[in-house]
């Protein structure tokens, strides 16, 4: 067939300067179709003539004024129903083919006599007016929770201006659930629009009631946000548009990302709601810009939100139950006759009495329901076990199959006692461990023994373990890490003192006999090549020498200066005047340390003059010493009031030893 296309592309290569026969090759027709249209001078849509008669019979023409009889009585006839009723009137008039001739009919007598059509008019929007919110179903999306089927709707919140959306998770059209949602969209968009839109929920307007009349507790939403309400007619969504058209957008895209992570499993309901809070950001990033500009003409949001939940006061009945919503819910049997408050909130019940909340229990979703936990009532039952036998909630106090598979055992064993054993199997579950208990019931199933609560509970003691006390292990010291420690910090000090110092700086000198050390100079070099020091001198030289008295005080304070911020460990005995030898290094045994992060030096004994080796002190010899360290102390020990110095047996002050807390 010849296009408008085909005769605009001959014109093109005729314009060009192609010959015709090659002009009406390229444009894709034949030569003679291409002289015609040029004689023309008109395109094929312009010369082709209407199409308005018929090629064939039409065999309804002798039964149509029927067929508009039926039709004008009733016009949501369809095509098939009138045909099924032609071939009733007429048998073997009108074959089965024949039905797509008499729906031709039919939608052309719809478009030209029948009744007119509803309109749907386009709606100017204008920024942070209107928001529109719906629940929507997303149990086909088949979300799993830790492998269990997790059955949920989805209340979902649009602006209509930009089509911001987000959503809050619940699991009925009830009133909690719409005010926990909206009152979440308000406040992560941060502002409040002028109209909130909604379906003709229950939870919004009353059953049989105009769609301007809301609930009590709506219309206290709407007044604590200044929201004015909207219903739209029931069974009209088509006037929610924004919202519905959002739900079908956003359920695709959730099953779009599901696809993409592969797997529909979550490890619990936090981490799904993690993932839809996601999903709902990456498509809230195309619409920041409207988005803004909604933002700017919100209007503030109140200074606090509304309680969601709903407040019953009911009585606990003797069973130990309360009825709330239709559904049947335990409470531990010391509140049984006591009035309760029931917080009804969208997912769970709180239960509070005397100002305390006594317990908290899951929802249950839907009317007639109930829920008995066993662990209310097993004190009193396992009391009355042929109470169990017909209890109406029996079904309830089975926490689990393996729970059930162990009744059904005992029923088989010792049917006079099944109930009993039973009920002293479940009150071990509640008192001890109830995930014990089923542990010990699956090994016990493995075998064809005699199954009792007294071998549960020795299996249980035999296999609960107590917590044993944490033995705590201090292991040894190893005194020759401070040692290694001593030599790396007097290796730098000394290389100090010797680069500062004259030659010879290092000191020897004899030590005790009954005194392992090892002298300066005397002994084997550390790891470093340097000298190993590992005494502090405390004794005297010779009585009288002075040479020997102040090469010793030289020594002393040379040796204290490489030692810097070390201890006083062990000191050791000071030699006597009647010993005559002069002392070394290592006569101490030990080394004078002083506090930590201190360095050590000397200081005299007297306050507010500086330390001199050469001060006349008492003592003998030409100096006036006999020990190196009567007459000075360490600049850092004893600082602070009340600490301990370096202190002396009685008598050693008339040899010149270390002198205590007094003699500053």
């Amino acid at each position: 067939m010849v296009t408008d296309r085909h005769i605009q592309r001959l014109h093109h290569f005729d314009h060009q300067g192609w010959p015709k026969g090659q002009a009406a090759a390229k444009a894709g027709i034949d030569d003679k179709t291409a002289r015609k249209y040029r004689r023309l001078g008109r395109l094929p849509s312009e010369v082709r003539m209407a199409h308005d008669w018929r090629t064939r019979p039409d065999p309804f023409a002798d039964v149509w004024s029927q067929v508009e009889e039926q039709l004008t009585v009733n016009p949501g006839l369809e095509a098939q129903t009138l045909f099924a009723w032609l071939q009733r009137q007429y048998p073997g008039r009108f074959a089965d083919g024949q039905l797509r001739t008499l729906q031709r009919r039919l939608k052309q007598w719809r478009a030209l006599h029948g009744p007119a059509e509803e309109v749907f008019f386009t709606q100017v929007h204008q920024p942070g007016r209107l928001c529109a919110s719906d629940f929507t179903h997303c149990t086909s999306l088949g979300i799993t929770v830790n492998g269990q089927p997790f059955p949920h709707l989805l209340y979902h919140f649009v602006l209509t201006y930009s089509n911001w959306e987000t959503g809050t998770l619940c699991f009925a059209e009830s009133f909690e659930s719409l005010s926990t949602g909206l009152q979440n969209a308000l406040a992560e968009l941060g502002g409040v629009p002028q109209v909130h839109r909604t379906d003709s929920l229950t939870a919004a307007v009353p059953p049989g009631g105009e769609r301007h009349t809301f609930q009590k507790r709506y219309q206290g939403l709407l007044q604590h946000y200044s929201l004015q309400g909207q219903a739209i007619n029931p069974t009209r969504s088509h006037e929610n548009g924004d919202v519905e058209q959002s739900h079908r957008q956003f359920k695709r895209a959730l099953d779009q990302a599901l696809l993409l992570r592969g797997s529909r499993d979550f490890p619990s309901r936090g981490d799904y709601e993690l993932f839809v809070r996601e999903l709902f950001g990456q498509r809230n990033q195309g619409r920041v810009q409207r988005f803004q500009e909604e933002r700017a003409v919100l209007r503030p949001l109140p200074a606090q939100r509304l309680d969601a939940c709903k407040r019953v006061r009911v009585r606990v009945d003797r069973g130990s139950t309360i009825h709330v919503g239709g559904n049947t819910y335990s409470v531990a049997s010391r509140l049984i006759g006591e009035w309760v408050e029931v917080r009804v909130h969208a997912d769970h019940l709180d239960v509070w009495y005397a100002q305390k909340q006594v317990e908290r229990l899951p929802r249950l979703r839907g009317r007639g329901k109930h829920r008995i936990e066993y662990r209310h009532v097993i004190d009193w039952l396992v009391r009355k076990p042929g109470a169990f036998a017909d209890y109406c909630y029996r079904d309830d106090l089975f926490p689990s199959s393996r729970f059930r598979l162990a009744y059904d055992r005992l029923r088989a064993q010792q049917p006079e006692r099944a109930a009993k054993e039973y009920l002293q199997i479940l009150h071990l579950a509640a008192k001890e461990s109830e995930s014990g208990v089923e542990a010990v019931l699956e090994r016990l199933s493995a075998g064809d023994g005699r199954l009792s609560a007294a071998l549960v509970l020795e299996e249980l003691r035999k296999h609960d373990k107590p917590l044993s006390v944490t033995a705590v292990t201090v292991a040894a010291v190893d005194l020759r890490q401070y040692d290694a420690l001593l030599e790396g910090t007097e290796a730098e000090d000394v290389e100090g003192t010797e680069r500062e110092g004259a030659a010879g700086a290092v000191f020897e000198g004899a030590a005790l006999a009954d005194v392992p050390v090892q002298l300066r100079g005397a002994g084997p070099a550390g790891a470093a090549g340097e000298p190993q020091l590992r005494a502090l001198p405390a004794g005297a030289g010779a009585t009288g020498d002075a040479g020997a008295s102040e090469q010793a005080d030289r020594a002393s304070a040379a040796i204290l200066a490489a030692a810097a911020g070390q201890e006083l460990v062990g000191v050791g005995p000071e030699a006597v005047p009647a010993q005559g030898a002069a002392t070394g290094p290592a006569a101490a045994g030990g080394l004078v340390r002083g506090p930590a992060r201190e360095r050590a030096g000397f200081r005299e004994c007297g306050f507010g003059e500086d330390a001199s080796v050469g001060r006349d002190c008492s003592g003998t010899g030409a100096r006036g010493s006999q020990g190196a360290f009567h007459d000075v102390q360490l600049a850092g020990a004893g600082v602070a009031d009340r600490q301990a110095r370096p202190e002396v047996e009685p008598g050693a002050e008339e040899f010149g030893g270390l002198r205590g807390a007094g003699d500053r």
